[in-house]
């Protein structure tokens, strides 16, 4: 098996999905044999930065604006620097795989390569939800999105490709899916660690930053609702903003707000039920999280994602987003009867193992 070195860029370390798969991708990367090497634009980590993986730095601490139209020139000549000195260094990579707007940006900008984008949320809802923060908010959006034009493109689900191609907003190069990667036996494994922090009672959980996109409100009016009264655990790493907002809608005395978790399985195992009530995903990192983990979820219909995790039976856990009533009815009936979590169809995709063989088939592809 020959070594392949591949560039894995992202916008930071920040405690999110996509921040997520990026760690595990290295990491599996690194297990097989292969040199993966973080490229990270800002140092803004709450996840802990790995030893044992090169990791790169661009910007220096508290540089802002980093993508703003009046110092763009100057940050993509950075960028372009600092993979030409990487290289140098290191070698040339034969892979670089780009995660997140900024990093989208500039690194199409700089023209670094061999390049492909990974697509994580769902495009169009992105581009609605800036347009209603202002215009330049959404140009500023409208530009990230469309630097992606010519480009390589990656999915991480089936509905997030669907949709780029009958829109057609967006003229890739190629395009094609690759699900996120899970790795099943870590997930399950460090499930099973001690957490006295933990309750001890029954709760619910919801795993995700406190976000617009998120709808909070949505999921704290559902909890009033709700004919169970538990209490609902808030995973996210500004409990500060979560408690102001549950504050609001009157459940403040319903949450409790641990904080972001370097490791959330073991609540995750230990909840009676998972709910996301998101606008929008693209392939929810924590639905299939918790299914590994054997909890019950449920979940919006939100493009695009939880329809091609929830199938079969589950099919019945999927509620319309932004639907307080029929969220808070779904909840109260999953904690009375919920079909035993074994395996999932989704399940066949995501192994860790299979994603890496994917996306180090690219590899090939650039040499062809």
């Amino acid at each position: 098996m020959q070594t392949k070195r591949i560039g894995l860029a992202i916008d930071s370390l920040a405690g999110g999905g996509a921040e997520k798969i990026v760690l595990t991708l290295a990491f599996e990367l690194k297990k097989q044999g292969h040199e993966p090497h973080l490229l990270i634009l800002r140092p803004n980590c709450d996840y802990a930065v790995p030893e044992h993986i090169p990791v790169h730095f661009c910007f220096e601490k508290g540089v802002r604006n980093i993508d703003r139209l009046w110092r763009l020139s100057q940050s993509v000549k950075q960028v372009r620097h600092w993979i030409d000195t990487i290289e140098a260094e290191c070698g040339r990579f034969d892979l670089i795989l780009s995660n997140l707007d900024k990093s989208n940006l500039l690194l199409t900008r700089a023209g670094v390569g061999p390049l492909y984008i990974v697509v994580h949320n769902a495009m169009e809802e992105e581009l609605k939800r800036e347009r209603k923060l202002g215009p330049l908010s959404y140009l500023r959006k409208l530009r990230a999105k469309k630097a992606l034009n010519g480009q390589h493109l990656i999915t991480v689900s089936k509905g997030i490709e669907q949709e780029i191609i009958e829109r057609g907003r967006i003229l890739p190069k190629s395009i094609q899916t690759i699900y996120n990667p899970f790795d099943f036996d870590g997930i399950r494994s460090r499930a099973q660690q001690v957490n006295p922090a933990i309750p001890q009672g029954d709760y619910l959980i919801h795993v995700g930053r406190v976000a617009k996109q998120k709808r909070h409100d949505i999921l704290f009016k559902a909890l009033l609702q709700m004919e169970h009264k538990l209490p609902l655990v808030l995973l996210c790493n500004n409990p500060k903003k979560a408690k102001k907002l549950a504050r609001k809608y009157g459940v403040e005395d319903r949450i409790i707000c641990p904080g972001f978790q370097e490791n959330p399985f073991p609540w995750i195992k230990q909840a009676k039920l998972l709910v996301l009530s998101s606008d929008y995903e693209g392939l929810p990192t924590v639905l299939i999280e918790s299914l590994i983990c054997g909890t019950p979820v449920v979940s919006t219909l939100c493009p695009h994602g939880p329809s091609e995790i929830l199938t079969e039976e589950l099919i019945d856990y999927l509620v319309p987003r932004r639907d307080v009533i029929a969220l808070a009815a779904k909840l109260d009936e999953a904690l009375e009867h919920y079909p035993q979590v074994g395996h999932c169809e989704i399940f066949d995709h995501i192994a860790v193992d299979k994603t890496v063989r994917n996306y180090l088939a690219l590899c090939d592809e650039t040499q062809a």
